[in-house]
């Protein structure tokens, strides 16, 4: 039986309400969110990745590579059958292949390469983020030979599991057996990720998902889900998806429409998203009005994963007040220090730290109060890196003896420590044996001291916040304001580009006083927030025994 919808790899990681509004007809013309600049220009990135990574083939392999051809004169039609003829005679490397659709099984998509094995084609994809850490144990084969019989165990690389890619893969295998072009035995599929020197191999086959699960079987469970939700939207029946609010609607282009209907219906999940919302309208409680009508204090009506149930009830209270922060205790301390230095980096993806931000306040130790930066400016990843870090963490290390010889405390702070702590273990272990660059020993005794705190903790320990945690949500509530009336995290990731010339033009540094200035607001936000929480002006935020 012939499938009324054909759907692609992305929808077995995407929200079910979202594939039921991309094929309800209704919603063809329903406004939605205006295209993400930031999404926009990760995606180009990664078109431009993969070129990069299609030319290096072709001078590996020669005529043995065959390019599917594509552009907006070439219909997806004549590109499927192409990649049909090249599976056909044989070719060796498909690049660009576009796949059989699978009328049966609802199946339509491509992928960056199919390799041929002695009995049939195996999916590789190309990616532009990490697909392996420092370890060892993952099987990989190197870019010249981009073969599964090929792979070895790696003794340097361990894999990152990245679900998404195993499912994109598990999309291809059941389309190239569709179509009768699967390799024989077990199934396999490689991505070739952001450094592009070696090809990483997955075992679909193998139970390395929760509970014993393949990668193959979790896909094809996910995908059946995924079609009946399609085909029910495509027929105009009853919804087989409803909207509840997860993580991943803020970036999506639908969410305007989710948001209208939630807030129509007084949702649950506008105040507990994602499993906590199901499991609570399972329990008969489906507005934030009913949430918001529980007993606190006794037998929770159930357990919710992202939260005390007594929490849930209590944001619910102050989501119907329209409060953003509310305590959880009448008093509490935030550890401080004689000297005080607030951090905060700016990274651009996983390419590299580009600059540490300090704000150094409290007593003297013979360093200018205030704030500096300690940035380079060459496009990341740059041994540049190692410089600014260098020179960031010699200065730190500097002020942090200086206040100890004269008997001051000291204390260091950042806003969600899990990204500053990535980089600061990330850039002692990458430019190990440079000047300045500390031993990654001494790196992780600095983060484990109560020298290092992460106001993020706090925050997260001491109120509860109505419309999330984020340091652009919780400094305005303490009276700060950025300058930048665009400053963002996904913001920043243009501007750098723009700083940098990352795009072929000139260096712009106009865009560098503003990355400069970001930073700076970040730290002086932090100290403006540890401040207000040090205040008597904490005891006019609402308390949630109030509530």
């Amino acid at each position: 039986m012939t499938s009324q919808v054909q759907l692609d790899a992305g929808v077995v990681t995407r929200c079910r309400r979202r594939v039921h509004l991309e094929n309800d007809p209704a919603m063809r013309d329903v406004a939605r969110s205006p295209v993400d600049p930031a999404g926009e220009q990760r995606k180009a990135d990664a078109v431009e990745h993969r070129r990069q990574v299609a030319s290096t083939l072709a001078k590996v392999f020669g005529s043995e590579l065959m390019e599917i051809p594509h552009g907006p004169e070439i219909s997806t039609a004549d590109r499927e059958r192409v990649t049909l003829a090249a599976m056909r005679m044989g070719t060796p490397y498909i690049w660009g292949a576009a796949l059989p659709r699978d009328p049966t099984g609802g199946r339509r998509g491509g992928i960056d390469l199919l390799v041929k094995d002695t009995t049939g084609y195996v999916p590789v994809l190309v990616v532009r983020h990490k697909t392996s850490d420092p370890g060892q144990g993952a099987r990989t084969s190197p870019l010249s030979h981009p073969q599964p019989n090929g792979a070895r165990v790696d003794p340097v690389r361990k894999v990152r599991p990245q679900p998404r890619d195993q499912l994109r893969l598990a999309h291809a295998q059941r389309q190239l057996q569709a179509a009768g072009f699967a390799k024989h035995g077990r199934a396999m599929g490689g991505v070739i990720g952001m450094d592009a020197d070696a090809v990483v191999w997955h075992d679909l086959e193998a139970p390395t998902w929760p509970g014993g699960r393949t990668a193959l079987s979790e896909y094809d469970a996910r995908f059946s889900d995924r079609l009946a939700v399609a085909g029910a939207a495509n027929r105009g029946d009853e919804p087989l998806a409803k909207p509840s609010r997860i993580v991943e609607c803020k970036s999506c282009p639908w969410w305007p429409v989710c948001d209208d209907e939630l807030k129509a219906t007084r949702d649950v999940s506008l105040v507990a998203r994602g499993e906590d919302a199901v499991a609570l309208r399972k329990a008969g409680v489906s507005t934030v009005d009913q949430l918001a009508e529980q007993q606190v204090g006794g037998t929770p009506l159930l357990q919710l994963v992202g939260m005390p149930f007594d929490d849930a009830v209590v944001l619910a209270r102050a989501w119907l007040r329209d409060l953003t922060v509310v305590r959880r205790s009448e008093t509490f301390a935030v550890p401080r220090a004689d000297v005080e230095v607030d951090v905060d980096m700016e990274s651009f993806g996983d390419l590299g730290a580009y600059m540490w931000g300090c704000w150094l306040s409290g007593e003297n130790v013979d360093e200018e109060p205030g704030y500096r930066a300690f940035a380079t400016w060459d496009p990341v990843p740059s041994d540049d890196e190692a410089r600014s870090f260098a020179e960031f963490w010699t200065w730190l290390t500097a002020v942090r003896l200086r206040a100890r010889a004269r008997g001051l405390s000291f204390r260091a702070y950042c806003y969600n420590e899990l990204a500053e702590n990535r980089w600061l273990l990330g850039s002692a272990e990458r430019f190990k044996g440079m000047p300045g660059i500390p031993p990654i020993a001494q790196v992780r005794e600095f983060i484990k001291s109560d020298a290092w705190v992460d106001l993020f903790g706090i925050v997260r320990e001491e109120f509860l916040c109505a419309h999330g945690k984020g340091l652009k949500t919780i400094a305005p509530v303490a009276g700060f304001t950025w300058r930048d009336p665009e400053a963002g995290g996904e913001n920043s990731m243009r501007w750098y580009r723009d700083a940098v010339g990352m795009d072929g033009l000139p260096p712009n540094d106009a865009q560098r006083q503003r990355l400069v200035e970001y930073n700076e607001d970040d730290v002086r936000a932090t100290h403006a927030l540890r401040n207000w929480m040090s205040s008597e002006d904490i005891k006019r935020l609402p308390f949630a025994g109030d509530l």
